[in-house]
């Protein structure tokens, strides 16, 4: 069995690089696929654009990119669509697709022409698209309206969110996201499937853990038999236990040599409704994957190919997202091993329930996060301060074994769908060896690379030794 190397390769750079210079880059590494965007880029001004590299939430903010994107590793960019959407599709509802103007009409043609050119090469072509961020083009352009909006136990909308998924219940955004995959058959036929990223509650932040008890949730959790008040004021009531009632009684008995798991059991008896949150979201993106699956096999055929991107577990128990229910829609799940965000999750994990709960220690809160999240091989870093955005130049704090582990156990629950993994090209060169490494050992189906921005030539050369391709 081959296994399959990909690459997310975003339209900017086929742009700035061309079209063959891309694809020569990544074929002289053994790649057998692409993923892109059907969007097209252009420099703004910090006013009126977006930072590319993404800034995730602040933390983000020391991303720089390995190949200079039109002479910068750091710029501020706008987009436009590749293609003339067909308005027909989205008439009636709430979220309408950008509209082509004179950067589409100029440089709109390149991603077809990359496509093309890949097809041509040989190699797979997707598209990524982003599961219920509306216009879904790419992540940071566009979000939920109204209300679209996934809410806490409160009925408040989060504070601050990295990722800016609307509720998977809504309608609204079910329907648009079906006419964008009809749309996106019809302009780019070609493709041989689409990565919808964030199928999913995206656990970045906690209070994104307590999501969704939207209008659209409830509905939804009371024709499926829920107990929704229960499910609101279980959740709300662990909210407040987090968020003021917790000690350093309550870690050291999550340190206790059973790893934990009598502290884990009791909390989900005396919180039932959160299991019951659980479930729902679960639901919830199982749906949406299912309705994926029915449009794109209605207008390409069952060989058009679904293959979402996911975090992995523990964080996919909170997002929603069971490999065991998902799988039978997919062809594919690519886990996601990104280890700089896994150490930007557990400081701001951390950094919240210390603002809320006087007293508590750093360590031992650093010692739980660590073992709660499987991140590392060791105890980790000393505490949670310790914790951070890693630099360009900083390894990343995750284990080897801890990563083997989750990719695992989804290949378990995914029985016979392929599991990919997805690692991270950022960071320093001989850390994305060992990370390239791992990811190559813990997958027989192949592994994806996001993205090609952050692959420098010394890394493409990494990437060509451990393929063969050299």
């Amino acid at each position: 069995m081959s296994r399959l190397i990909g690459v997310t390769v975003l339209p900017e750079y086929a742009q700035s690089e061309s079209v063959d210079g891309v694809l020569d880059n990544l074929q002289r590494a053994g790649v057998t696929a692409v993923a892109t965007s059907p969007y097209v880029m252009e420099l703004a001004d910090e006013q009126t654009g977006n930072r590319e590299p993404p800034a995730d939430a602040g933390a983000g903010k020391v991303r720089l990119l390995d190949r200079p994107l039109w002479g910068h590793r750091e710029l501020w960019v706008r987009t436009s669509p590749s293609f003339a959407p067909d308005r027909s599709l989205y008439r009636d509802l709430r979220y309408q697709p950008p509209a082509p103007n004179e950067l589409t009409q100029r440089e709109g043609h390149i991603v077809g022409d990359f496509v093309l050119a890949a097809k041509r090469r040989g190699l797979k072509v997707y598209f990524q698209v982003q599961a219920a961020i509306p216009p879904g083009y790419r992540v940071q352009f566009g979000g939920p309206q109204g209300d679209d909006l996934p809410l806490l136990p409160s009925g408040k909308f989060p504070a601050r969110r990295v990722a800016n998924n609307a509720s998977l219940a809504s309608p609204e955004v079910r329907a648009y996201q079906r006419a964008l995959t009809i749309d996106l058959h019809r302009a780019y036929g070609d493709i041989d499937g689409i990565r919808f990223d964030w199928p999913e509650y995206p656990p970045y932040l906690l209070d994104s853990v307590f999501l969704d008890f939207s209008i659209h949730a409830q509905r939804e959790a009371e024709q499926r038999g829920y107990d929704f008040e229960r499910m609101r004021s279980d959740t709300a009531a662990l909210y407040d236990q987090l968020h003021g009632g917790l000690t350093d009684r309550h870690l050291e008995a999550m340190l206790d040599n059973d790893g934990g798991r009598q502290t884990a059991l009791q909390c989900l008896v005396d919180f039932p409704g959160v299991s019951q949150l659980l479930r729902l979201k679960a639901d919830l993106s199982d749906q949406l994957l299912g309705e994926f699956r029915a449009t794109m096999t209605e207008v390409g055929g069952a060989d058009w190919e679904l293959t979402p991107s996911a975090f992995p577990p523990p964080w996919s128990f909170v997002s929603g997202l069971d490999f065991r229910r998902v799988a039978r829609h997919c062809d594919a799940l690519s886990v996601k091993l990104y280890g700089m965000h896994w150490a930007m999750m557990l400081r701001f994990y951390g950094d919240q329930l210390l603002a809320h709960n006087g007293g508590l220690s750093e360590r031992l809160l650093a010692q739980v996060l660590v073992r709660l999240l499987d991140i590392a091989d060791d105890g980790g870093l000393p505490a949670v301060s310790d914790y951070r955005y890693p630099d360009p130049d900083e390894p990343h704090p995750a284990g080897r074994q801890a990563q083997l582990r989750k990719i695992a156990y989804a290949q378990r629950a995914a029985g016979d769908t392929p599991i990919h993994v997805l690692a991270h090209g950022y960071g320093p060169t001989d850390d994305f060896r060992s990370r390239l490494r791992t990811a190559w050992d813990a997958s027989e189906h192949g592994l994806w690379l996001n993205r090609y921005g952050y692959l420098s030539d010394a890394k493409l050369a990494a990437l060509a030794e451990l393929t063969g391709a050299t």
